[in-house]
């Protein structure tokens, strides 16, 4: 993320001439995403709502409204909500974008 002041204020740009897909991830209380990795995209968390725990390669740590994390290609990732109220994630990915172009290695909904 890049932050570029302005006498206005200031924008916090994402990606800059990429190729991307932009989606806004909500998270219910007490739910999590599964522990996956894509080969052929990386992305880009942005945590917009709520304290989420974001799980990138083997280390877990609480993130709060403002912050951000870059997980790259084949690193394994998830999103926890261990909190009551929802969570909500800008994610930007880049590099050819798949729903299906993920291998999942842990998935509390039993989805293979």
């Amino acid at each position: 993320m890049k932050l570029v002041k302005r006498p206005w204020g200031l924008f916090k740009q994402f990606t800059l001439n990429e190729k991307s897909t932009v989606k806004i991830l909500e998270v219910k209380p007490k739910e999590l995403l599964s522990l996956q990795s894509h080969k052929q995209r990386a992305e880009f968390w942005y945590v917009l709502e709520g304290n989420p725990t974001f799980v990138v390669g083997n280390k877990a740590k609480k993130f709060k409204s403002g912050e951000s994390v870059k997980i790259g290609k084949s690193k394994k990732h998830r999103i926890i909500n261990k909190s009551s109220k929802m969570v909500k994630v800008l994610e930007i990915a880049t590099g050819s974008f798949d729903e299906h172009d993920e291998k999942r290695y842990e998935d509390k909904y039993s989805r293979s």
